[in-house]
């Protein structure tokens, strides 16, 4: 009975890399990780837009004496209120997690915005022109992070 001495070669596969997770993909050392950069962006507008969301809903609540009474506005001023009032708090929900849905609410919601302060009321865009300046920037910004963290992820 002859017994085979020579040893085994034991072969130990490699790690599959799954692409829909990220912490295992390679990093590189080096450079800017622009997913994490678009996580902390997307977090920063989430704040700014509970703030923009809650003063909707001040004006709605009588809280903010600006305005005046919310009933005496124009039906067309307090559906926007309103509107504006639930799109941003949603936006800044899932801005805050991170998600493909918040950036596109989010987009909505910029996106309303600046159409109805120019198309319908060019004289609120007079008195508060910082603020469409504010969300330009704010949208272009969030368009080239997301852009670079995409290509990032493709490579």
């Amino acid at each position: 009975m002859a017994f085979n001495l020579r040893r085994r070669e034991t072969v130990v596969p490699a790690p599959v890399l799954s692409p829909d997770r990220i912490e295992e993909q390679p990093r590189s050392q080096g450079g800017i990780r622009w997913a994490l950069a678009l996580r902390i962006y997307m977090r920063v507008l989430s704040l700014l837009w509970i703030a923009k969301g809650l003063g909707a809903w001040a004006v709605i609540l009588g809280v903010s004496g600006a305005t005046g009474a919310f009933e005496s506005l124009a039906p067309s001023h307090q559906a926007t209120v309103v509107y504006f009032g639930v799109i941003d708090l949603v936006a800044a929900i899932g801005l805050w997690m991170a998600s493909t849905w918040g950036g596109v609410i989010w987009l909505l919601a910029v996106m309303s915005h600046l159409i109805l302060l120019s198309a319908f009321s060019p004289d609120l865009l007079l008195q508060f022109p910082m603020l469409s300046v504010v969300m330009a920037v704010a949208l272009a910004i969030y368009l080239v992070i997301s852009w670079i963290s995409a290509r990032e992820e493709q490579v």
